[in-house]
């Protein structure tokens, strides 16, 4: 499982005051604290708290760089925000995220190429929330088909089914994970899938519980990689215990040593 740490989020307040302040020791923690917790890749987000993005993600790339070479995850909705983050960046990044709207796609998939980036595409449009595992089919297949014919490897996509709280959404959840199993099959060579974790339980009272089930159900069903708080240590002891069951790690009585510390 490829881990992106969520926690570089102006929406929690550290990060927020480190944003407001140019605080890049509180930045730099976060950042040091989800690597060493399992985290192969950091998403970066402005969130609300900031007044000038264009600015501040840049200044979140170039803080963390200063002590990771990890993949950085830009995550912005406008597309020049995530450039500038891309001008500023030297390691390697994933673009978070482009819907399924046409426009949307012929703006951030050259710019994935351009700048060597992966891509997430997120099965959404502007019609709104897909309602069935179909729905969400139909528009990954346009994400693929308009990589495909714009020259964009499959392999350096992420396919995101938009995960939905259970406690609004408690019926779609089994179709979304139907989703990340069919989304393997639909090119060969397989897009990799991905998820935003906390999505599941937000609004809910045992997030905890909701989001380590769904994380087991989600791998059991193909999922590649998650964006969550690596800092969860029983969180990570499941996924590393639900690969292990898939056959996809090596048993030892030591096994949660071991691949924490891999």
């Amino acid at each position: 499982m490829f881990i992106i740490g969520e926690l570089i989020n102006g929406m929690y307040s550290n990060i927020a005051f480190a944003l407001k302040e140019h605080d890049k020791k509180i930045v730099q923690a976060c950042a040091l604290e989800q690597i060493s917790n399992g985290a192969d890749a950091l998403d970066l987000s402005c969130g609300p708290a900031s007044k000038n993005p264009l600015v501040d993600l840049p200044w979140l790339v170039e803080t963390v760089q200063e002590v990771t070479d990890k993949p950085l995850c830009l995550d912005s909705s406008k597309p020049k925000v995530i450039e500038e983050g891309l001008k500023a960046a030297r390691n390697k990044t994933i673009i978070n995220s482009t819907t399924a709207d046409i426009e949307k796609l012929e703006i951030l998939i050259p710019l994935a190429k351009k700048y060597k980036s992966k891509l997430i595409g997120i099965t959404i449009s502007a019609q709104g929330i897909p309602q069935n595992k179909d729905q969400r089919l139909e528009l990954a297949a346009i994400i693929l088909t308009h990589a495909s014919e714009s020259g964009f490897s499959i392999q350096d996509l992420f396919l995101d089914p938009i995960v939905m709280p259970v406690n609004v959404a408690q019926g779609q959840i089994k179709d979304i994970l139907d989703a990340i199993h069919e989304f393997k099959m639909i090119t060969n060579p397989s897009p990799k899938t991905i998820i935003g974790l906390s999505n599941v339980s937000q609004g809910a009272k045992s997030r905890s519980l909701i989001n380590r089930t769904f994380l087991t159900m989600a791998v059991a069903s193909g999922l590649d990689s998650a964006i969550l708080d690596p800092n969860d240590k029983e969180l990570i002891d499941i996924l590393i215990t639900a690969e292990l069951i898939l056959n996809k790690n090596i048993y030892c009585d030591s096994y949660l040593e071991a691949y924490r510390k891999k």
